[in-house]
């Protein structure tokens, strides 16, 4: 599994697109920096002199595609003013690999008219150059070698907007439904206190003196205000309910006394891990109980859907005034793939119970790292 692990960072290293374009220039343009100095030590005859000529035009031409992506349409010009310079003066043929590549590159990086004016206008000069030069089905020629692969970076483009639109919705809906789960939790435990205060209230007031007229008519008053949010708090729950189309809460009840629980269910299911106590647990408010439950819940979650084959680690600390949360993997997908959209929802909780969260790869042992702190009321 760990020369597996291996590959896949190498892959994910070399997928960076500063490093894939340096590599790709390097690649392309090997063939050129080995000739020059070969054909120089040979000797200066015309053969040789004529092969120099040729690798010149080409690793300039390769050279420019470190632009590619930020400067498509100027990628553009440069290579296609180096190709028909190239053809006119016979001094390299025409419809190279970087011309390839600069052309793709237009069509993968500029949209709607910019494509089509930038593309028209490399077109335009290989058949006017193709023809003048008394190449048969020139502008044939012209138009397959700048069509096709402008469309397929169009197609490419296309696709990856698409995946990208995918993503955000799928995120937006994540956070959405996280929200409406903080919402009947915050319901579920608001309306238990609320409750109690409305009893003891009542209580009170059944056991005042009949003289004491105002301070009865003051809990009769709390009474009725505890009565009327609770019943506001359950109109709001329907529609949170009929919104998201969704049964029950099923986050009622889970806190971090069932993270053990959680950490077979994650074992059982592929993700070796382990959970670590420290500090003497006490009960914590519902709404960080639930919290904690979730983060670690979504990080595992996170962890077996982007980085299949690693090990987790959960921590979580007991402090005086705070409770702490971490956890951890070693795989090697999450430190290049945006990670799950259940990121979202713990930022939510977090920020609601007044703490901090961190995300992000974890360097340079690789992996990713979830850490939360939330504070805890003192008493």
């Amino acid at each position: 599994m760990r020369p597996a692990r291996s590959l896949l960072r190498l892959i994910h290293f070399f997928r960076r697109p500063k490093v894939f374009d340096r590599t790709l220039v390097l690649v392309l343009g090997l063939p050129g920096l080995l000739l020059v100095p070969v054909m120089l030590a040979v000797g200066n005859t015309v053969g040789n002199t004529a092969q120099v000529l040729t690798a010149l035009p080409y690793l300039a031409a390769v050279a420019v595609l470190l632009m590619r992506r930020h400067r498509p349409v100027l990628v553009t010009a440069l290579v296609a003013a180096i190709d028909v310079v190239g053809v006119t003066t016979d001094v390299t043929p025409s419809s190279n690999v970087p011309t390839l590549v600069a052309y793709y590159s237009l069509g993968r990086y500029t949209a709607g008219r910019t494509t089509a004016i930038a593309a028209a206008g490399a077109f335009a000069a290989y058949a006017t150059v193709l023809e003048l030069d008394q190449v048969t089905g020139g502008w044939v020629m012209a138009l397959f070698n700048v069509g096709v692969p402008v469309g397929i970076g169009q197609i490419v483009r296309l696709r990856s907007e698409l995946h990208e639109r995918g993503r955000r919705e799928a995120a937006d809906a994540a956070v959405s439904a996280e929200r409406r789960r903080i919402a009947r939790e915050l319901h579920d435990v608001v309306a238990h206190h609320i409750t109690v205060i409305n009893a003891l209230v009542g209580g009170a007031r059944a056991t005042l003196p009949a003289e004491q007229e105002v301070t009865r008519n003051a809990l009769e008053s709390a009474e009725q205000t505890a009565r009327q949010a609770m019943s506001e708090m359950r109109r709001l729950l329907d529609v949170l309910r009929a919104d998201g189309h969704e049964g029950p809460d099923a986050a009622t009840g889970v806190g971090a006394d069932r993270l053990p629980t959680l950490i077979k269910q994650a074992s059982s299911a592929g993700l070796p891990a382990h959970l670590t106590v420290t500090g003497e647990p006490v009960s914590l408010p519902a709404v960080v109980d639930h919290a904690v439950y979730r983060i670690v819940q979504e990080a595992l979650t996170n962890t077996r859907k982007h980085a299949p084959g690693a090990r987790a680690s959960v921590r979580l600390a007991y402090e005086p005034d705070a409770v702490e949360v971490e956890v951890l993997d070693d795989g090697s997908a999450k430190g290049s793939e945006t990670p799950g959209f259940g990121l979202g929802g713990m930022a939510e909780r977090v920020a609601l119970c007044g703490g901090r969260l961190s995300t992000g790869p974890r360097a340079p042992q690789g992996g990713f790292r979830v850490h939360a702190r939330i504070p805890l009321e003192t008493p």
